[in-house]
């Protein structure tokens, strides 16, 4: 059920994103009134393309039987045959006897004369077909017509199309094979068992050319193949597949192919997708005769301080639940080992506590390598789904490293004796104090322990970083690597030998340890404490310190206030001074306010009428109001304010003025002419 489940989804998600082109065969010539031809149609609904395949699989259908009704008054080659005899056992027509055997002897007629491997194919596979039907088929020579197969075979597993072609075929292999299993079919246990043996190991040395993609996906292509007769690896590997399928189940015994090769045809035919022909689709799908089982770790990183399980999920490539199985540990990195995994059905995964494997962190590479081997309970599954053998899986070891008898001291250049010595526990805080001159060296050790107190060691020595790092207070930075031997990791610093490296800068560094590794969960960075330093003058040609990199994130801080000078103000007059020269400026204004009190206003040409008298006093106040304005710009307005506050007070001026002058101009011509 579970097989047909997951072929029925991987089917039908086919279906929903692929539209197979429908063929159009020609109109049966018993029929009244054809069909007319309806241009293919891109359906979104299954059972719409479901409904008119079928439609369209009886049309062609009825027209193959029609075909096969007229054999005896025609003779069609052994593929029409083949083809009629296929579809008429699918749609289930009824035959007579009769028919059946015509076509029987027609098929043997043609498998008599065959010397190609295609005529062998059709004419056997048409027979086949008919003893499928309950009809009695008998295969005079079928040693004959399987030794006249195996001759067309080469020594690498392939097999040739006819006995005039000089190269052989990956794919003709397919059809060989699938043309030796219709004749096992068809005679029993009456073919030679040797032969059937040599026919195994061809088949084992054809999967010897199988090739291989970088995920594991293994294919059948050809290898020197005409361009015409190029099938492709889809059809080939089909082709193959289809073929020792067939044999499989037609010989007795078990063929000798890996497990890992049948799960990686599987994961080709998979990763195609949905195919651009109707061949291909068919060939895609037919092929699918196993389901791949996945093993897959929930957790590919194991942590030996938390005590993790190995657990290992299996599951078919769609995803759903896998038949029961036991599920072995066979390998881990190079131990051998025979545990089973323990199946918890709540979560659905079998699994394993690590403790009882032994495993260290650094006595293996950081990446450990599982081999797995599946076994299912029940047999009749194994012909269902494909294990792949024995799976590989990696997965990652880690834990909680100790550093222990961790020593930082001075050491005499000369005798090698320690002046001074400190023990450091890395696990806290330390602050330690040391002096030293370019005579002396500074030396530090210290042990890493793995949770099971082993030397932690890694193979992999390039993961491990260990580094002392001292700081100068100009910033200047020196890093060291410290070296391992057998039991512990230490460092020397010769100061003699290194002055030049530290531009013969005396004062205080800083002392700084860093241990880090993939594997460590504890991996730390920490401050020791310093070092003063005595170092020699340095020489004149002696190398200076290289400049401070500049922080790149500087540039993002705050920017330095611009300050900005003006020109200083110009030197003006006493305040005095400035108010008598606007008195002496105002005194023509005064006298002549002080002239026009001596000398009277004359009023009696200032209009009397309303309408003339308006104007006028609207004229008079205009010229105030331009007075005003100017006063008000030498004062407080600017020069835009004062045009356009002047834009408006114009116009008005001009009209009022115009209406005034005008009366006052009729008002003359009148009294003169009186």
């Amino acid at each position: 059920m579970a097989r047909g489940a997951d072929l029925w989804r991987f089917s039908l998600l086919s279906v929903r994103s692929f539209s197979i082109p429908s063929p159009q065969p020609p109109p049966p010539p018993f029929a009244r009134s054809p069909t007319p031809t309806v241009p293919p149609r891109r359906s979104s609904s299954p059972d719409r393309w479901i409904l008119r395949e079928k439609r369209l699989t009886r049309h062609y259908g009825h027209f193959r039987y029609s075909e096969l009704k007229r054999v005896g008054s025609s003779s069609p080659p052994a593929k029409d045959l083949f083809y009629a005899l296929r579809i008429t056992s699918i749609l289930g027509c009824q035959i007579d006897a009769s028919t059946y055997d015509e076509v029987a002897s027609r098929l043997h007629a043609v498998l008599k004369d065959a010397n190609s491997l295609l005529e062998f194919y059709y004419s056997i596979g048409g027979l086949l077909s008919i003893k499928d039907q309950g009809h009695d088929v008998i295969l005079s020579d079928a040693d004959g017509t399987f030794h006249a197969i195996k001759a067309l075979s080469q020594s690498d597993g392939r097999w040739r199309l006819d006995t005039n072609s000089a190269e052989s075929s990956t794919f003709a292999a397919g059809i060989a094979l699938e043309s030796l299993a219709g004749v096992v079919s068809l005679v029993g246990s009456e073919v030679d068992q040797s032969m059937i043996g040599v026919v195994k190991n061809d088949i084992v040395k054809l999967f010897g050319s199988i090739k291989s993609f970088d995920d594991g996906t293994l294919y059948f292509d050809e290898k020197h193949v005409d361009g015409s007769e190029y099938k492709g690896p889809l059809t080939t590997s089909a082709s193959v597949v289809r073929g020792v399928s067939a044999f499989a189940a037609a010989a007795s015994g078990n063929l000798n192919i890996p497990g890992d090769k049948i799960l990686g045809l599987a994961k080709f035919f998979l990763s195609i997708g949905v195919p651009g022909t109707t061949k291909d689709f068919f060939n895609q799908i037919d092929s699918l005769v196993s389901i791949p089982l996945i093993l897959s770790l929930p957790a590919t990183v194991l942590s030996l301080t938390s005590k993790d399980q190995l657990k290992v999920e299996v599951t078919t490539v769609f995803g759903s639940a896998a038949p029961p199985l036991t599920v072995n540990l066979v390998q881990a990195y190079s131990s051998d080992s025979k545990d089973e995994l323990q199946f918890d059905a709540e979560n659905v995964v079998h699994y394993l506590d690590i403790a009882a494997l032994k495993l260290d962190v650094g006595s293996i590479p950081s990446f450990l390598r599982y081999l797995f081997f599946v076994t299912l309970h029940d047999p009749d599954n194994v012909n269902i789904y494909a294990t792949g053998g024995q799976n590989s899986i990696r997965a990652f070891i880690t834990g909680l490293i100790k550093v222990d008898k961790a020593e930082i001291g001075i050491l005499e250049s000369d005798a090698g004796s320690v002046e001074s010595l400190q023990k450091l526990d890395l696990s806290k805080d330390n602050s330690v104090s040391l002096s030293a001159n370019h005579l002396q060296k500074l030396r530090l050790s210290f042990v890493l322990t793995t949770p099971l107190g082993h030397t932690f060691k890694p193979i992999r020595t390039n993961c491990l970083q260990v580094f002392l790092k001292l700081r100068h207070e100009t910033k200047v930075e020196h890093i060291f690597i410290l070296e391992s031997s057998a039991r512990q990791y230490k460092i020397v610093l010769d100061f003699l030998g290194l002055v030049g490296k530290f531009y013969y800068l005396s004062g205080k560094y800083e002392l700084e340890l860093t241990v880090g590794d993939a594997a460590m969960e504890n991996s730390f960075i920490q401050a020791l404490g310093h070092i003063e330093l005595d170092l020699p003058e340095p020489p004149e040609k002696a190398a200076r310190p290289p400049p401070l990199a500049a922080d790149p994130l500087s540039k993002f801080g705050p920017k330095q206030e611009i300050s900005h000078i003006f020109r200083a103000p110009e030197k003006r007059p006493p305040k005095e001074l400035s108010l008598a020269f606007l008195g002496l400026t105002l005194l023509p204004f005064f006298g002549f306010l002080f002239g026009l009190t001596k000398l009277g206003v004359n009023l009696k040409s200032f209009p009397s009428s309303p309408v003339p008298a308006a104007f006028s006093i609207l004229f008079h106040a205009g010229i105030a109001a331009v007075l005003l304005l100017y006063v008000l710009f030498w004062l407080k307005l600017d020069l835009f304010t004062t045009l356009k506050i002047l834009g408006f007070l114009g116009p008005f001026l001009v009209f009022v003025g115009h209406r005034t002058l005008s009366y006052l101009a009729s008002t003359s011509t009148k009294q003169k002419a009186a």
